[in-house]
């Protein structure tokens, strides 16, 4: 496609490659990694053509079984420079485009490209532009605010380190290393380590080779770094200059604090309060036990909560590994997965209810062992539900350790979540430690049997939540028709446990308290709280919107959410729909934007990782005084959504 933008001075004419991919798969930059093929095109055929210019926009690196290759998903643009011979004789384009796209298979295409214009007759075509600009504005160049330090090739080690200062900072920084080269051509330079200290960057590559140790010293690379709205590319030569590198260890011990901290405040997170009845349950049930069978119970749960963080780090590593998309939380992206955490929600609710016992010695000891027997195989249950009931919160200090974890390599990311594991299980591990507290607790008697009915209440209300999660998978009423299903079936075992008058008496409480709530609501509401106002007008998220409107000088207001985030709803209810952040979100020169997660979104996921952020919620706002944006804690309060507002806008 032509823009019909001409410079007859240069003799060029500006062109673009739009190229459109289905979902899940992908194409290559110029030099494509560890494995593909770079898009080609043989121009030979063509007439009345010098040469014609490829430019390159940034490119994402993707991992497929441990091969790391740097390309482009969905769509790319590549801006084209066509130089002509004669600006005033026709030109007649011919070409074979030769492109390699793969998702698990790789298909190799030829592509045969023809047309014919002449060059001073073309006319500006406003769309084939902005394609062009769009493409422009993504294709790495050098910048007055980058400057590259050092680039040197550690020989004995196969490293390249480079080092560059960035006068407005970095914020997630990717560098990519290519040449011209055929040594460098010959040399995979694969994904670096980086550190950061101050306004200087520290990117260590390890660089492999087919034909042995890479010779690079003295060799031109091309230097590109890609950040939030950066993309930078310079040229230098390699040098053997030794370079001293920051030492690390501290960052990763205050992660690691971080993560302890924000495992121990998961436990008090509205998604594991469910569980609390199961945890009361279970230091009630130790009475009258000897400290030793105290000790191993509560080491069950503890081992439970650290195996299923094991298992959430073994499945993320298995999905990074094999090049999909990465998040806290995102199991509840499947209604597989809902589903069964509705199952079991509904079991524990209703054997804390009473209304069925399972007995070790039958063959029904299964993973839904319960709370009052002293199976450690049901405290260990106990402990991993706890944990996968936890995901859809974001507790303090949560994200910034989930999101160095995911970023990290393996054996960090399973230290990462081995202390979030450890900082949630602390409770428990101090009553191991220290049996005579379980000793504290009020003894056993019927208010035991209240406490109990009151939570099983609270697991069952936690799987209509859950049920209700599921309306962005199936029609409502399909829902709510398993809901009925699911109700009847409770009410069909309260009448075989407790008898017909129960159900009827549990019906009739039911009705009576629906109706006491609203009646009591409709009467009261202006004076116990205002009611919730209805929420604002959401445009969906578009990052080449965003530029837009900020250069038209308005302000925009990114909220990345999901239906099952527990967090993301309070952030909505007690701050974004509250005033006086409502009414300041409602001016007409402010842009709202939802990213929404709720389902696997690869464009959503792209816009958190671009921030390093791995999870729901978050929150950004841009303006003219802050382009790159600035990023909202995790918790919103007013103060720092009207601060944001405040420091953006003009």
């Amino acid at each position: 496609m032509l823009t019909g933008q001409k410079d007859l001075a240069k003799h060029t004419v500006q062109g673009l490659l739009e190229v459109k991919l289905d979902t899940n798969w992908k194409t290559y930059w110029r030099s494509p990694g560890e494995g593909g093929v770079a898009p080609s095109i043989n121009w030979d055929m063509s007439s009345n053509i010098a040469k014609v210019d490829w430019q390159w926009p940034l490119p994402k690196r993707h991992d497929f079984l441990g091969v790391e290759t740097l390309g482009y998903k969905h769509d790319v643009i590549f801006p084209l420079s066509i130089h002509i011979k004669d600006m005033n004789k026709p030109v007649f384009l011919s070409g074979k485009l030769t492109m390699s796209s793969c998702t698990s298979i790789c298909v190799l295409t030829d592509y045969e490209l023809s047309f014919d214009f002449t060059p001073n007759k073309l006319m500006p075509s406003t769309e084939a532009m902005f394609l062009y600009n769009k493409g422009e504005s993504q294709v790495p160049k050098s910048s007055p605010t980058v400057t590259l330090n050092t680039l040197s090739y550690n020989k004995a080690e196969k490293k390249v380190t480079v080092v560059a200062t960035n006068t407005t900072g970095w914020q997630q920084p990717d560098v990519i290393l290519d040449g011209d080269t055929q040594a460098a051509k010959d040399t995979s330079f694969l994904k670096p380590t980086t550190i950061i200290k101050g306004n200087t960057l520290y990117a260590t590559l390890p660089v492999t080779s087919w034909f042995g140790t890479p010779k690079l010293v003295g060799q031109p690379l091309h230097v590109t770094i890609g950040d939030h709205d950066l993309a930078v590319e310079i040229t230098a030569k390699a040098t053997d200059t030794p370079v001293s590198i920051p030492n690390t260890t501290n960052n990763l011990l205050k992660t690691i604090g971080l993560a302890l901290i924000g495992g121990l405040i998961l436990n008090i997170m509205p998604c594991v309060l469910p569980v609390l009845g199961m945890k009361l349950s279970s230091v009630i049930s130790a009475q009258g036990l000897a400290r030793r069978q105290i000790r191993t119970q509560f080491l069950a749960s503890a081992a439970g909560i650290i195996a299923s963080f094991w298992l959430l780090a073994a499945f993320l590593t298995a999905m990074k590994l094999s090049g999909q998309a990465l998040g806290w939380g995102i199991q509840f992206q499947s209604p597989w997965f809902i589903g069964a955490m509705i199952a079991i929600t509904v079991l524990f609710g209703a054997n804390m209810l009473g209304l069925f016992e399972i007995r070790l010695s039958s063959n029904a000891n299964t993973w839904l062992a319960t709370k009052g027997d002293n199976s450690h195989l049901g405290h260990f249950i106990q402990g991993m539900f706890a944990t996968l009931l936890a995901t859809p919160c974001s507790a303090p200090f949560l994200g910034t350790a989930v999101a160095f974890a995911l970023g990290a390599n393996l054996v960090t990311l399973f230290a990462i979540f081995t202390a979030l594991a450890i900082g949630m299980a602390a409770p428990w591990l101090l009553i191991a430690l220290f049996p005579q507290l379980a000793t504290l607790m009020p003894k056993p008697g019927v208010w035991m049997d209240r406490v109990k009915t009151l939570f099983g209440l609270m697991m069952l209300a936690t799987s209509v939540w859950l049920l209700s999660l599921m309306t962005s998978f199936f029609s409502a009423n399909i829902v709510w028709g398993l809901g009925a299903v699911i109700l009847v079936i409770i009410l069909w075992l309260i009448g075989r446990k407790k008898g017909r008058k129960t159900v009827i008496i549990t019906l009739a409480v039911m009705l009576l308290g629906v109706a006491a709530i609203l009646f009591t609501g409709s009467l009261t509401a202006n004076k116990w709280a205002a009611p919730l106002p209805p929420d604002h007008h959401w445009i969906p998220l578009d990052t080449a919107k965003i530029a837009t409107e900020v250069a038209q000088g308005k302000t925009v207001f990114v909220d990345v959410t999901a239906q099952w985030c527990i967090t993301c709803k309070a952030n909505k209810m007690g701050v974004i729909l509250q005033e006086p952040v409502y009414s300041a979100l409602d001016n007409k020169n402010i842009v709202l934007m939802r990213g929404d997660w709720t389902k696997p979104s690869d464009y959503v996921t792209g816009f958190l990782q671009s921030y390093g952020r791995f999870g729901v919620p978050f929150n950004i706002v841009y303006g003219p005084n802050a382009p790159k944006g600035i990023e909202l804690p995790v918790i919103l309060s007013s103060d720092s959504v009207l601060d944001a507002l405040k420091k953006a806008g003009k």
